[in-house]
């Protein structure tokens, strides 16, 4: 017996991926969270222009887009931020199609090599920098990536604690008061050591 025209082997076994938008506080980032995960664990990558971008192939062509202004990845989702002179309505659906398409496509969506390359050596942490992250990391980071974005311990000096704000969270206009009020608040209730909290490279 023939097989049916038009049957094809390969399309029974090709990934099939998911996407749904979710919207956050910042009104110019966007969230695409997709039917796989991309990243393991603790994982995630936030991108602020092309040549940033070297390790992570589809973040490159995400760039290819003249309004994409930052790429943020973590767990099953990519958080795009856009210029503000662009409306997301006109713009979503081709940028949901390219994900689609890439993740299908079955290509890496990382670069070994230039993540390696892009490796900085921490250092030990102190007993208070270990406290600090976790605190951040149970009580905060699962909130703040709900709405697509992230925070990163940056530095701990003089009883200031200095964080990253990524994805979503960069650019934010609610961004300072969720750090002064909602952070701050926290860190200092519990670690008396903490006297302040400032967000860099935002």
């Amino acid at each position: 017996m023939e097989n049916n025209q038009g049957y094809d082997r390969d399309k029974m076994y090709e990934k099939v991926v998911t996407i749904y938008l979710e919207a956050n506080p910042n009104p110019n980032s966007l969230k695409f969270v997709t039917s796989m995960m991309l990243v393991d664990g603790m994982e995630q990558y936030d991108f602020s222009d092309m040549e940033n971008a070297a390790p992570c192939p589809l973040a490159q062509e995400l760039f290819g887009f003249p309004f994409v202004e930052r790429v943020f990845i973590s767990s099953n989702f990519i958080t795009i931020s856009k210029s503000a002179e662009v409306n997301w309505e006109e713009v979503q659906g081709a940028l949901k199609d390219h994900i689609i398409d890439y993740l299908q496509s079955g290509k890496e969506l990382f670069s070994k090599e230039a993540l390696a390359a892009q490796e900085v050596s921490k250092g030990e942490e102190t007993e208070i920098e270990g406290k600090i992250k976790m605190i951040l990391d149970e009580y905060i980071r699962p909130a703040v990536e709900s709405d697509g974005g992230a925070i990163t311990f940056h530095s701990f000096q003089n009883g200031v604690v200095k964080v990253l704000l990524q994805g979503a969270c960069s650019g934010c206009p609610s961004s300072t008061i969720t750090l002064k009020q909602g952070i701050e608040n926290l860190l200092k209730h519990q670690l008396p050591e903490v006297q302040s909290v400032e967000a860099v490279g935002v």
